[in-house]
């Protein structure tokens, strides 16, 4: 479907896309904008009668399925993908922005005038981004559709039922609540090192017979989404023989192994931040009817419709208008606008002469954890060193493009996508044909840090 506009800026009722093509050729209409629907504004309407349209979403931690009907058609049928790397991306820039406050020793130390960036409402960056972006999903099709009512589906879940169901324990009551995996002793480590007997889980070294050094372990670091959290069932006891660099990489005694308990990151993100999210969502839209559901009035009404378990079709099954002309699922994962990695190392190169495979540097380093441990320690990997195939080298970004990589561009009237930027920024990279030059690419359409995948 392709929503409509009137010349002075009234929301009419989207219409098909034959239909707009024709008003398009015919000078009837013109391209108002491109997202987050094709929109079209028509040059010789100044109002219109319009049907009640709702707005239905599957809020979410990671995927939001949204669905916005009116009573015989579904003009929107789409799920967007949250950023999977936020996390990570915030703990790098704490970690630079110590580093150069570390290095500027001539300013005097500032303690106290910081609020934190918790301080500000009461969440972390990534929670609330994660909550904007659906608010600001929502305002984006209400300035083009119009809607009047919007439907939210947002639980409450208590992660200590689901832990204890997931553990096949018994179910918590009272005091349970209260006294948890920590409870008894003085700190995290001290729960870690005590459920684990002292032993590391590795080599099965112990502390009490062996004299041990042990240290806290976090299972899920490998992982494409790396688990970091502190909680205890993602945390082991590794002794200070296993808990080497050599044995961090692939291939080595701790990578790959995984927590004994997955998160509950998704549900303790619904259950902390649903009423402020829907405050933020009343404010989009003043007047508006915003209603809250639950997951088991979806479950209800999928099963009645016989429908498949998806995101957008959850989304389409909250509501009262369930229309039997549907649209096509699209999927959209949200990228980051801007590459703000200007300085990249690349490894330098070796052969490996145990085996001859290709390795980097780090790969066949000297594993020491810290200074105190010599050089030419047994873990000592740089006496396999064989051929240097090539020199590390740092590469330093001082241009900004205005191509990037997901970008749709037209090139002789044929549409592409965009894969990077070569030869100095006088070339395109396409994922469809082979790279053309600047000169030649006539209409950019920018994807806004939302890409297409389905």
């Amino acid at each position: 479907m392709v929503a409509v506009i009137s010349s002075t800026g009234i929301r009419l009722m989207p219409t098909s896309n034959y239909r707009a093509r024709r008003l398009l050729k015919s000078g009837r209409a013109e391209i108002y904008k491109y997202r987050p629907i094709f929109t079209i504004r028509l040059l010789n309407r100044e109002n219109g009668d319009t049907q009640p349209v709702e707005y239905k979403s599957d809020t979410g931690y990671q995927h939001v399925g949204i669905s916005i009907c009116s009573e015989k058609h579904e003009a929107v049928h789409e799920q967007r993908d949250m950023l999977k790397d936020e996390t990570e991306r915030h703990n790098d820039c704490r970690k630079y922005r110590r580093t150069r406050r570390n290095r500027l020793r001539y300013r005097k130390p500032r303690f106290n005038n910081r609020k934190g960036m918790v301080a500000r409402d009461g969440f972390a960056p990534s929670l609330r981004n994660r909550r904007d972006t659906q608010a600001e999903v929502f305002r984006q099709y209400n300035e083009v559709i119009p809607i009047t009512s919007a439907y939210f589906e947002m639980g409450m879940f208590d992660t200590q039922v689901l832990k204890a169901l997931a553990e096949g324990k018994p179910l918590p009551e009272g005091t349970d609540y209260q006294h948890g995996e920590q409870y008894g002793f003085a700190t995290l480590r001290e729960a870690v090192f005590a459920r684990d007997n002292y032993t590391c889980i590795i080599c099965d070294r112990s502390a009490f017979k062996d004299g041990a050094v042990l240290h806290l372990h976090h299972l899920g670091y490998w992982k494409e989404k790396p688990d970091r959290s502190n909680r205890m069932s993602n945390l082991g006891t590794v002794c200070e023989l296993c808990h080497t660099s050599a044995n961090h990489q692939p291939g080595g005694k701790l990578f790959g192994l995984k927590p004994k308990l997955a998160g509950f990151k998704e549900a303790s993100f619904m259950t902390s931040v649903r009423f402020n999210m829907l405050e933020k969502l009343k404010a989009v839209a003043p007047g508006m009817e915003v209603h809250m559901t639950y997951g088991a009035a979806t479950k209800l009404a999928r099963r009645n419709l016989h429908i498949g378990k998806t995101h957008a079709n959850d989304a389409y099954c909250i509501g009262s208008f369930h229309p039997k002309h549907r649209c096509r699922e699209q999927c959209f994962q949200k990228l980051r606008r801007n590459n703000r990695i200007l300085s990249k190392f690349y490894d330098a190169k070796y052969v490996d002469i145990r085996d001859g495979s290709k390795k980097p540097g780090k790969a066949l380093g000297c594993n020491r954890i810290n200074r105190n441990i010599p050089r030419n320690n047994p873990e000592n990997l740089r006496i396999y060193h064989g051929q240097k195939l090539t020199k590390g080298k740092t590469v330093v970004r001082k241009q900004h493009y205005n191509y990037r990589p997901h970008d749709i561009v037209y090139v002789d009237g044929v549409k592409y996508t965009v894969k990077g930027i070569i030869s100095n920024g006088t070339r395109i990279a396409l994922n469809e044909r082979n790279p053309v030059s600047v000169n030649n690419v006539g209409r950019v359409i920018h994807t806004g840090g939302w890409h297409q995948y389905s």
